[in-house]
């Protein structure tokens, strides 16, 4: 099990009053892809969350942290995660009566099992957090970089707003960057910024692959890919697409991959860098 201490001093007297229908509520997220919370207490002033233990840790660890084995997760296992974490938002979004925003969704927040499956933690955790403009910045300051343009502008999350932050979490994946990285030059420590303007760029795109995976990808995966990051991270929010037509998208992609014989370090979902590997176009 998983516990999740939540911040009393966060909380005001009505948000306290409203703590266990919160948590009512939560305790109804059944998705295969969303963290199961499945127990809480509320006794001598604390409140946990106790949430079933997801044990491979996060594809934020794991795109950015590497190991001694030198593994990174290969293409067609990012496409899947990326797949999964879809779905979970379209379950939040357009399943969900009423529906919900995560409001902080970032690699951090997406746990992987032991066969690499997604599963999105903090559902719900939304209503367990302050409302007004100056708060809600304030809770937000670990999701810098993930944030869509609209909440600086005016502290209003919408559906669409995690749309965007989706989009950021699918340029990780592709890149292997960080969405805000202070130790790169001035016109790359942006990821949406020095990212967006290449994504529809052949040559760019190839350049911006996270290059653990040995270009061990398909072309035309990755420029799918990258046309579904570009709808979903764009600047107003209108213009974005819900999450069930992402999901659709995404399938296609798992579908025409599934056509293409798989290396076998597909089959474990990692690829095991070496200096001696060739880059190899799996063009479908």
């Amino acid at each position: 099990m998983a516990i999740k201490k939540i911040d009393n001093a966060a909380l005001s007297l009505q948000e306290e009053d409203n703590f266990l229908e919160a948590v009512s509520n939560m305790s109804r997220l059944r998705h295969q892809n969303i963290v199961t919370l499945v127990g809480y207490c509320a006794e001598h002033g604390q409140r946990l969350l106790v949430y079933e233990y997801i044990g491979n840790g996060s594809l934020h660890d794991m795109l950015h942290f590497t190991d001694d084995s030198g593994k990174t997760l290969t293409w067609n296992a990012r496409v899947r995660v990326a797949l999964g974490t879809a779905r979970a938002l379209e379950y939040l979004h357009e399943v969900c009566l009423p529906s919900t925003v995560h409001r902080n969704f970032k690699s951090a927040n997406i746990l992987l099992d032991e066969e690499l499956n997604p599963h999105l933690s903090d559902c719900g955790l939304a209503a367990l957090t302050p409302n007004t403009e100056r708060q809600v910045s304030t809770q937000m300051v670990g999701s810098f970089g993930y944030s869509a343009p609209e909440f600086a502008l005016s502290g209003i999350y919408t559906v669409k707003s995690d749309v965007y932050s989706f989009g950021v979490v699918m340029l990780e994946l592709l890149t292997g960057r960080k969405p805000l990285d202070s130790s790169r030059v001035r016109s790359e420590q942006s990821l949406v910024r020095w990212a967006t303007p290449q994504l529809h760029d052949i040559d760019a795109l190839a350049k911006m692959v996270d290059p653990s995976l040995n270009g061990m990808y398909p072309a035309k995966s990755l420029s799918r890919f990258a046309d579904i990051i570009a709808l979903c991270v764009q600047p107003e929010p209108e213009f974005r697409p819900p999450m069930s037509e992402v999901v659709q998208a995404l399938v296609r992609l798992v579908q025409r991959a599934s056509v293409v014989k798989r290396r076998s370090s597909d089959e474990s979902g990692f690829v095991y860098k070496t200096p001696e590997h060739e880059a190899i176009d799996m063009s479908f």
